[in-house]
């Protein structure tokens, strides 16, 4: 292949459409498993008789399978063929949400999340890069990922709506059975609808270190984080997976740096504008998850709101996300840089998240919550648009599915992290405030009540300045690293980013 001419543009797919309806309700079934199982937990917890100790491991495993062989399950697909490894996640996805929906006691139920989070693995950086690969022209692009960027950023808050409704109105188990329909309707329509580009694949045989060393690096990095959460961060185990964490990972970079045909190719991770996209989507998903629990706990607990209320209360963040995603940031996304959406998107969103600073027991959900939802879904889905097509910025076709992978890693890891190190901000917080409120809290009564709902708000809004600060960083990091210009403007290409080959397929995925 000639390293001197760029290769010319694709042809269009003519069901390149139909195919993204598929690909969409793919990606949210993927999103809604992420945060549909929590509403569901404390009554699937009682009927399987699973032990306050464990309970975290429905989360914990579904989140290791995922976090760790995501890096493993984008090569496959770019070697299998995307088509070929979508529908074959489709498929497992199904038998394993079947499986954890007829769990008859704990160990069933802790297989089936893992199995679900191996094959979420492979269907999620599969349905991403066949967006990269099937929609090459600049506004097509720009539409077809305004609307993946919504769901990818807006399915966790229907997630909560689903998860509530189905719990209180049917049974636990209707969240796991919930994934087949989906299932079946998109590989179906993926089976007769999507026609993958010729000469796309990476035939290079599988990097067999690579694959072991990114999986374990990963899954101590996700389990330290999660470990944290609940054993704390001086733990021995905490601190013992987060070094084996940094040994691992280091060792493959210097294996991916050797290797003839690398799991991960370096230039997919160190070209500036796709570096940008993963650090600054990785930081912004720490505090989107934290919210959620928070929001989910303060309006349950505090505002006394049933699951189904609680799920409809996030409507605002959904309609903001839709919103930001389809007429802001797909309308704008062939008219100015990226940067230039993500920056502030980002910045939208911390206006939103430092409105939610000023939570108090009392505080009104029309007068507080509601903007601060509606900025927020505004700010992250306009953020999240152009996000979602920088993550194959500039890749060779061969690469899309681990270049995919990789902003499918950094939002698991940023999960994992934002569930821990905000949990353990806002625990700290309460704590303090329930020690230097000690008289009151054992008075009892009515007065204890209030003392401790004032203790559990004061942890939320101390968490809630660290996700503003964290938000505020992704759009520094945004408006810093990512420098390429506007679909089709002839943009700057950034400098050192990475080999010929990489700016040898600038033209087919991006036009600059």
């Amino acid at each position: 292949m000639s390293k001197t001419a760029a290769i010319p543009p694709l042809a269009a797919d003519p069901s390149r459409w139909k195919a993204l309806v598929f690909i969409a309700l793919a990606q949210l079934m993927v999103v809604l498993d992420a945060t549909i199982v929590n509403i569901a937990l404390p009554s699937a917890q009682t009927d399987l008789g699973i032990s306050d100790g464990n309970r975290q491991w429905v989360i914990t495993a579904y989140a290791l399978a995922f976090g760790g062989l995501l890096l493993f399950g984008g090569r496959i697909a770019d070697k299998w063929g995307r088509k070929n490894a979508f529908t074959v996640g489709l498929i497992g996805f199904a038998l394993a949400s079947a499986l954890g929906g007829a769990a008859t006691g704990e160990a069933m139920m802790l297989g089936a999340r893992a199995l679900q989070g191996a094959f979420g693995a492979l269907l999620a950086p599969a349905a991403l890069s066949l967006l990269a690969v099937m929609f090459t022209d600049a506004k097509e692009r720009a539409k077809a990922f305004g609307i993946y960027g919504a769901i990818a950023g807006g399915g966790g808050a229907v997630g909560l709506i689903l998860g509530g409704f189905l719990t209180e109105y049917l049974n636990w188990r209707w969240t796991f059975f919930v994934n087949i329909p989906f299932a079946i309707v998109a590989a179906i329509g993926a089976w007769f609808v999507i026609r993958e580009p010729a000469g796309s694949r990476n035939r290079a045989p599988l990097d067999i270190p690579g694959v072991v060393l990114s999986t374990l690096g990963l899954v101590a990095l996700v389990y330290g984080f999660t470990r944290a959460e609940s054993a704390g961060w001086s733990d021995a185990t905490t601190v013992g997976m987060f070094v084996a964490s940094a040994v691992l990972l280091a060792a493959f970079v210097g294996v991916e740096s050797k290797v003839k045909s690398p799991l991960l190719p370096l230039r997919v991770l160190l070209e500036r504008n796709r570096g940008g996209v993963y650090l600054s989507l990785g930081l912004a998903v720490i505090s989107m998850f934290g919210l959620f629990l928070f929001l989910t706990y303060y309006l349950q607990v505090v505002k006394g709101f049933s699951p189904v209320k609680t799920g409809f209360a996030f409507l605002p963040m959904i309609v903001g996300m839709i919103t930001g995603s389809t007429q802001i940031g797909a309308r704008l996304m062939t008219r100015v840089p990226p940067r230039l959406l993500m920056g502030p998107g980002f910045l939208v969103a911390a206006t939103g998240m430092l409105l939610l600073t000023r939570l108090e027991v009392g505080s009104s959900y029309p007068a507080l919550i509601l903007p601060a939802q509606l900025l927020l879904g505004l700010g992250m889905g306009t953020a999240f648009m152009p996000a979602m097509s920088l993550a194959t910025h500039g890749v060779n076709p061969a690469d899309a599915g681990v270049a995919s992978a990789m902003v499918n890693t950094s939002q698991q890891v940023g999960g994992a992290i934002g569930t821990a190190l905000l949990n353990t901000i806002a625990a700290s917080a309460t704590t303090a405030y329930l020690t230097d409120h000690a008289a009151e809290a054992a008075a009892g009564g009515a007065a204890a009540k209030l003392v401790q709902a004032q203790a559990m708000v004061e942890g939320y809004s101390s968490a809630i300045w660290w996700a503003v600060g964290i938000l505020a960083t992704s759009s520094a990091i945004a408006l810093t690293l990512i420098n390429t210009g506007r679909p089709g403007a002839g943009g700057p290409v950034a400098s050192g980013s990475g080999s010929a080959e990489d700016a040898e397929f600038k033209v087919p995925v991006i036009a600059h």
